[in-house]
């Protein structure tokens, strides 16, 4: 069975409070980004083992810490599922903010239930998968959804960006979610994330903001200057997405986005 798994952005972030369970409450909408995805591919074997590859961009991490090989744990464990061969090329860049490992979490997860016949229902899927990450199950339904809590509680939300064409711009450097959250200062906003999200994107410049954006761009620069770069060019908004190191414009026309720096990846495509 072969799955694409793509990645995300988050149009706004709001980091409410930090928990008693060490985790904080948080309000973001996630929208799929449809044309990146890394390619999953799970198949049977005739005994209980799991056989993990792969191949694209490195991921430095063991291979037993992959979120694929702890999603096949995790089901083993829940439902007894027998052995599998997992081959993962992976094309989203990682530390970026945009959820490629979860999305492999989840696609993994999804090929399991058809494979054994497991007939886990939305609901289930999306509690599953919540046990792999806080981003996880947002890939379950994989469409634009208002999250909160963790970002595991989900309601599906209307934006008004058909038309628009979608930039992601990401260095060479990562952001890790650990040292995004040790700067992060929380803080509940005067007006709530989807009465903002409601008002033209031209001016969500004003009024959406990625709360990680003050910590990390102070101590990567670079990525301050990306983004002031995509506002230049004519996005009609540019943040981070997610806790990593991706900036994203949205703009309302085709005219191509010329890099400010070597070494950038860039991805485009239409909403």
């Amino acid at each position: 069975m072969i799955l694409q798994a793509n990645c995300k952005i988050n149009l706004g972030l709001d980091v409410l409070r930090r928990r008693e369970d060490g985790f904080h409450d948080l309000e973001t909408v996630m929208l799929p980004v449809r044309e990146l995805f890394d390619v999953v591919e799970v198949r049977r074997r005739g005994d209980n083992e799991l056989r993990f590859r792969q191949r694209g961009l490195t991921v430095d991490c063991p291979a037993e810490e992959n979120v694929c090989v702890k999603a096949f744990r995790l089901m083993q464990r829940r439902y007894g599922v027998g052995g599998v061969e997992i081959t993962l090329d992976k094309c989203v860049p990682f530390g970026a903010g945009l959820g490629g490992g979860s999305a492999d979490a989840t696609m993994v997860l999804r090929a399991l239930n058809e494979l054994f016949a497991l007939r886990l229902s939305e609901d289930v899927l999306i509690e599953r998968a919540a046990e792999l990450g806080s981003d996880t199950s947002f890939f379950v339904r994989n469409s634009p959804q208002f999250c909160t809590g963790r970002g595991e509680r989900m309601e599906p939300v209307e934006l008004p960006l058909d038309g628009l064409r979608l930039v992601l711009v990401k260095p060479g450097e990562g952001v890790s979610t650990r040292e995004a959250y040790a700067g992060v200062r929380p803080a509940v906003p005067e007006r709530p994330l989807l009465e903002r999200l409601q008002s033209p994107v031209a001016t969500w410049r004003e009024c959406v903001k990625n709360d990680f954006e003050p910590s990390v761009f102070a101590r990567h620069p670079r990525l301050a200057l990306i983004k002031e770069d995509l506002l230049k060019q004519g996005a009609l908004y540019a943040a981070m997405s997610g806790s990593g190191s991706t900036l994203f414009g949205l703009f309302a026309d085709e005219r191509p986005y010329i890099p400010p720096f070597d070494g950038l990846f860039v991805h485009s495509e239409q909403l």
